[in-house]
C-alpha cells in the first residue's frame, strides 16, 4: 500500500564538511524521528566534489539510516549547481535546503512546514539576527540593497538566503531552468508562486570553516547582478553620453578663450589626463560588455551543468 504521509527531503549540499555532517545529523534526525508520525523523511545530501572525509561519513550515515541519501558529483561546481543536483534527484513532497554548517536553525522547519501546510509554496527563512563579524553582516547588507535597486523583475525577499521550504511545483520549477550560471535566489523571486517569511537567528558554525572566500563571494555577487539585471550595461551607456557631453562642452570653452581672449590651448597635461580619463572609462565599458558577452558564449554551449560520480537508490520504506 501507499504511504498516506507527505514526504519531506531536506536538501544539504556538502564541501568538505566532515566535522559538521555528524553533527548536523544528530539534530536533523532527532527532528525527523518527532515528527514522524505526520510526515516521511529523506535526507539527500550532495557531496560536491569534497577532498576531505566527507564521502566516508555520507557512507555511514546510510549504512545506519534508510532516510539517508547522497549525490556524489564527480568534482567541485559549487553550491548553486549542487542544489540544482539536489532538485534533480530530491523525491519529496517539499525540499527543504540547509546547510550542514548548523548556522541555520533545523528548530525552524516545523514553522516552515506548517505555512506550507497553509498553502505557501516558497517558506524562506528570514533573517532577524546574525552571528557574524560586522564587516561581512555590512557588506552583505549593501550588496542586497544594491541588487534590489538593480532588479529588473522580482526582487528577491530582503535579508533571506537559500534555507528555505520549496513545494514540489517551484522544485519542477526550479529544474526547468537549466543555466550554467545560476544565481538560484533570483530564481526563487522568478518563479513565483505564493511566499511566507519565518524569522530565524543566525548562529555561528557548529564545525569546520567557511568555503567562501572573497574572490568566490565577488564571483557570486556578479552572478546575481548580471544574471538578473541590465543595469551596469545601460550604466555604461549613460556614462558614454555624459562623458560625450562633458567633452563637448569642454571642447566650446576652450575654443571661445583661444579665439575671443586669444588664450593658449593648455598642452600636455590636459590631453594626457583626457586620454587616461577616457581610456579608462572605454575599457570599464568594455569589460562590462565582456561579462555578459562571456555569460552568452558559456550558455550557448548548452553544457550538462554537473556530472554524477555516484547516488545512492531511493527507499520507498523512508
Amino acid at each position: 500500500m501507499s504511504n498516506p504521509k507527505k514526504k519531506v527531503t531536506i536538501l544539504v549540499p556538502a564541501y568538505n564538511e566532515q566535522e559538521a555532517l555528524p553533527l548536523f545529523y544528530e539534530v536533523v534526525a532527532k527532528l525527523a524521528d518527532e515528527h514522524s508520525e505526520r510526515y516521511c523523511w529523506e535526507l539527500l545530501f550532495i557531496n560536491d566534489g569534497s577532498t576531505d572525509g566527507t564521502l566516508d561519513v555520507l557512507n555511514s550515515l546510510v549504512a545506519k539510516d534508510k532516510r539517508v541519501r547522497y549525490i556524489d558529483l564527480s568534482r567541485n561546481f559549487g553550491k548553486e549547481t549542487a542544489m540544482l543536483a539536489g532538485f534533480d534527484y530530491a523525491t519529496g513532497d517539499c525540499v527543504v535546503i540547509i546547510d550542514a554548517d548548523l548556522q541555520e536553525p533545523p528548530s525552524a522547519i516545523p514553522e516552515m512546514l506548517k505555512k506550507w501546510e497553509q498553502g505557501y509554496c516558497d517558506v524562506y527563512g528570514r533573517r532577524r539576527r546574525r552571528n557574524q563579524k560586522f564587516l561581512k553582516k555590512t557588506m552583505s547588507r549593501i550588496y542586497q540593497r544594491l541588487l534590489s535597486g538593480m532588479s529588473q523583475g522580482p526582487e528577491p525577499p530582503q535579508d533571506a538566503g537559500d534555507f528555505r521550504l520549496l513545494d514540489r511545483k517551484c522544485v519542477d520549477a526550479l529544474k526547468s531552468l537549466r543555466e550554467t550560471q545560476r544565481y538560484t535566489k533570483g530564481m526563487y523571486a522568478l518563479v513565483g508562486f505564493s511566499k511566507a517569511p519565518v524569522d530565524i537567528d543566525i548562529s555561528r558554525r557548529v564545525a569546520g570553516t567557511t568555503k567562501w572566500n572573497m574572490r568566490k563571494l565577488l564571483h557570486l555577487a556578479a552572478d546575481g547582478i548580471m544574471s538578473h539585471s541590465v543595469v551596469p550595461l545601460r550604466l555604461a551607456s549613460y556614462m558614454g553620453v555624459i562623458v560625450s557631453i562633458i567633452a563637448f562642452i569642454y571642447l566650446l570653452v576652450v575654443l571661445v578663450k583661444a579665439i575671443f581672449w586669444g588664450e593658449d590651448v593648455a598642452g600636455y597635461p590636459t590631453i594626457v589626463s583626457l586620454i587616461l580619463f577616457l581610456g579608462g572609462f572605454i575599457l570599464l565599458a568594455l569589460g562590462i560588455i565582456g561579462e555578459y558577452l562571456g555569460r552568452i558564449f558559456l550558455e550557448t554551449k548548452q553544457r550538462p551543468p554537473y556530472f554524477v560520480n555516484t547516488v545512492t537508490p531511493v527507499n520507498e520504506e523512508s
